[in-house]
């Protein structure tokens, strides 16, 4: 992701500058270096023209509270109290927006239109979420303004990611943990990610590290837009994908073991003997853990290692909230 370099003295006026041309991307946090600070920005071809550097360089995340307090901090002049107690956070994924609307607040949902909007003022959708449905966890959605499409290109960690968000999954809330990932993956390694989708973790990979990777997706408008969006980030990639389209516990048998296995499992599908059977040396394994049952899974990966006469070291990592004390984790697991 860009970011201008500019000298330490003139950093604040430049950082109000691009506040007000709406270059700004107040997601990642600002980097000083010597005399320098580094001002993340977002892909836009306005930024060349500033007379500052541009240089692609990766600046953390802020946390997630700081980002969705901001809506929260506009619609205060709109809302109450009370009301503003059942805002949920949302998503931004390209130039579309997705929120929950509580039933709370279903006579403020054009408020929160207006606040989306004042705070993204590049959206051209907003939509409002619905439930999984299907095999695929593919989310119901209602456009409540803007554009009637559920399609666009998602920007993170370099690549550029074509989403349909009416016919594939995809979590940009994983952005920090793909970029995390690729930061682990070594040079020359041969990584299998099953469960691909449209690609995200395989594209922030071959994006940074000169790899070979082989992905699976049995979902075929996934796989579709997956063989798409490698063509679109081919002069971006260092390393190879191959794609694969079929069930993974089908084809994964059929295949060789592999350097690093990451497996963004889906909900309710246990697919760990099968991953881990693939494994050469990493097993990155994601799961959906109630909090008192983490340490439970962790002592159940390393009952499948000893029933493959593996012996592991397991570090089980809490990725995000999914619901009240049940967490998104990633287990990494080195295989020795």
């Amino acid at each position: 992701m860009p970011a201008v370099k500019v000298p330490r003295r003139e950093a604040e006026p430049v950082k109000r500058r691009l506040k007000k041309l709406n270059l700004y991307d107040g997601k990642r946090r600002p980097r000083r270096e010597d005399e320098y600070v580094l001002l993340p920005v977002i892909e836009d071809g306005r930024v060349y023209s500033l007379g500052y550097e541009v240089l692609p360089v990766e600046l953390p995340l802020r946390p997630e509270r700081q980002i969705y307090k901001n809506l929260e901090s506009v619609l205060a002049e709109r809302l109450s109290r009370e009301e503003l107690k059942y805002l949920r956070r949302y998503d931004v994924m390209g130039d579309i927006a997705v929120i929950q609307i509580p039933p709370e607040l279903e006579h403020r949902i054009e408020d929160i239109v207006w606040g989306l909007r004042k705070v993204h003022p590049f959206l051209k959708v907003i939509a409002r979420k619905g439930f999984h449905e299907g095999a695929f966890r593919i989310r119901d959605y209602s456009i409540i303004w803007g554009e009637e499409r559920l399609e666009t290109v998602h920007r993170e960690n370099g690549v550029q990611i074509k989403v349909d968000l009416s016919k594939a999954f995809f979590n940009p809330r994983m952005k920090g943990e793909r970029y995390r990932l690729a930061q682990l993956v070594r040079d020359g390694e041969r990584v299998l990610i099953p469960f691909a989708g449209v690609l995200p973790y395989a594209l922030v990979v071959a994006r940074y590290r000169r790899v070979k990777i082989t992905a699976v997706e049995l979902n075929k408008e996934a796989y579709e837009l997956g063989l798409e969006n490698v063509e679109r980030n081919r002069k971006r990639l260092k390393g190879e994908i191959e794609f694969l389209h079929g069930d993974a516990f089908k084809v994964l048998p059929e295949l060789p073991s592999y350097d690093r296995v990451v497996s963004p499992t889906p909900r309710g599908v246990d697919a760990l003997a099968l991953t881990l059977s693939k494994a050469e040396r990493w097993l990155h394994y994601y799961d959906f853990v109630h909090e008192g049952e983490i340490e439970r899974f962790r002592a159940r990966i390393l009952e499948e290692c000893l029933k493959l006469g593996r012996d592991c070291a397991v570090r089980v990592k809490k990725v995000s909230d999914f619901k009240p004390h049940v967490f998104k984790v990633c287990a990494d697991v080195e295989v020795r």
